[in-house]
């Protein structure tokens, strides 16, 4: 099945990343894409200068305005959506970062709280958002079961393989990778590395732009790019073959052969 990866620079506009997320799902129907996936943070970009209120201030919840149009456009061209949003939280002045998943009814099907905040290399994003509690069963989608990452989660192995094992297929993440030394290597080793541990397709969409590297990526189960999306702004299409899947996890069984049984004998 065919499905659409999106790669864009997002504004502190809401409404004006709005418009363009909403052509780019036309875009991706027209060209008979089963399913589109955008980047984290495609709501808006957030500086350094916004306040952990204003930010919390800007925040929708999941029936808000943001996700009822996308989930509008969904419907009305019969496409599948991954994407994320700001979402509002509790705790004074914190906001979840969280993915969604439509179905071409419009319906969200599954929604993720990012569980890895990036407290790290210099960030803080626990400064201004809270983070998830839970991992999101994987959902079956036109391309197959998929499960949900966001951008940092990535570096966890142990979230990608407790997605695989519960049944993923394709492991989704929408990413706003920051630049800086190494992390355009980085974050081609560690997307190739969670397909080929896992025996999966890896799509994660990328912010460009700003202060992100942009590369968004497809990789096939062997760690194969199938998409490399560079620095350009737009949409990308790839084949999502489920035989491949199957195939590739039957030639090294790398979830087969795990010995789960043996892990906790070592005694610290």
């Amino acid at each position: 099945m065919k499905a659409a990866i999106v790669q864009f620079k997002a504004s502190t506009n809401k409404e004006k990343n709005l418009k363009k997320i909403l052509d780019y799902i036309r875009k991706a129907a027209a060209n008979k894409a089963t399913l589109v996936a955008f980047p984290e943070f495609m709501m808006f970009y957030t500086n350094s200068s916004q306040t952990s209120k204003q930010l919390a201030d800007s925040a929708e919840t999941i029936t808000g305005n943001f996700v009822s149009i996308i989930a509008n456009a969904a419907k009305e061209n019969h496409i599948q959506v991954v994407g994320s949003f700001y979402e509002k939280s509790k705790k004074k002045d914190r906001v979840y970062d969280t993915s969604f998943v439509m179905d071409k009814t419009g319906k969200v099907i599954s929604n993720y709280r990012k569980i890895h905040l990036y407290d790290a290399l210099g960030f803080r994003e626990s400064d201004k958002m809270q983070s998830g509690s839970k991992i999101a069963k994987p959902v079956d989608t036109s391309i197959g079961k998929i499960g949900l990452m966001i951008c940092y989660d990535l570096r966890f192995p142990e979230m990608a393989r407790t997605l695989a094992i519960s049944g993923s297929e394709v492991l989704v993440a929408p990413s706003a990778w920051v630049k800086g030394n190494m992390k355009e290597e980085h974050w081609i080793t560690i997307n190739k590395t969670r397909a080929i541990e896992n025996g999966c397709y890896v799509i994660a969409p990328d912010q460009v732009g700003n202060i992100y590297c942009g590369r968004s990526l497809v990789v096939d189960p062997f760690g194969k790019i199938l998409i490399d999306m560079k620095k350009k702004q737009g949409i990308g299409y790839v084949n999502i073959e489920s035989k491949k899947i199957k195939q590739i996890r039957k030639e090294l069984p790398l979830l087969k052969n795990r010995r789960a049984d043996i892990y906790p004998t070592l005694k610290l």
